[in-house]
């Protein structure tokens, strides 16, 4: 009896850790990346058409002021010079609201918009909701949108501490590869 108790405890939390963990694959690089329309931290309305012709680093993370997010979001302040060197701006989403961004944007001199997505509709756009009874949040998950509105690509494991970096190195790519093709001189 006391197996199965044991069993079935590893079961529920195997099933609990397997929906924590995965990620909704429904996004590819080179989908229409959906639109969206929220709040940053000083209530300004943001949507994604304000970023056309310009690359969009569109980070979500799981919450506000958490040691995790906190290092995400320091790094990508950090290196917001080099980002916006390369024609690109960042906006974190999570499920947290205006006020709560408004104070943790405040306390790390954040120079980028946080975006409420309280309902949490554009994070389960994205694919990146996780929902547990009634606790929800948005997965750590990082998408570089093209000029164009499109999927450049996608961080589905991202480590905060080299995040950034990792962001610039592969905008560089992403740039290079997008870049127009030059025709040749007519003769």
């Amino acid at each position: 009896m006391k197996w199965a108790a044991i069993m079935l405890a590893l079961i529920v939390l195997g099933l609990l850790a397997w929906r924590i963990l995965r990620i909704a694959p429904h996004l590819r690089v080179g989908d229409t990346a959906p639109t969206f329309e929220l709040k940053d931290q000083q209530t300004k309305v943001w949507r994604l058409a304000d970023y056309r012709n310009r690359w969009l680093v569109l980070y979500f993370y799981p919450k506000d002021d958490t040691p995790g997010c906190t290092r995400e979001a320091c790094h990508f302040r950090d290196d917001i010079l080099t980002l916006r060197g390369l024609h690109a701006d960042v906006a974190g989403i999570s499920v947290d609201n205006a006020d709560s961004h408004a104070r943790f944007a405040t306390k790390y001199h954040l120079p980028f918009p946080l975006l409420a997505d309280t309902d949490g509709e554009v994070a389960t756009a994205y694919g990146v909701l996780l929902k547990l009874g009634p606790l929800k949040m948005a997965r750590r998950v990082t998408f570089i949108i093209t000029p164009e509105g499109r999927i450049g690509r996608i961080f589905r494991h991202v480590n905060p501490a080299n995040h950034a970096t990792e962001i610039a190195q592969a905008l560089k790519t992403l740039q290079i590869e997008h870049a127009p093709v030059k025709l040749a001189p007519a003769q």
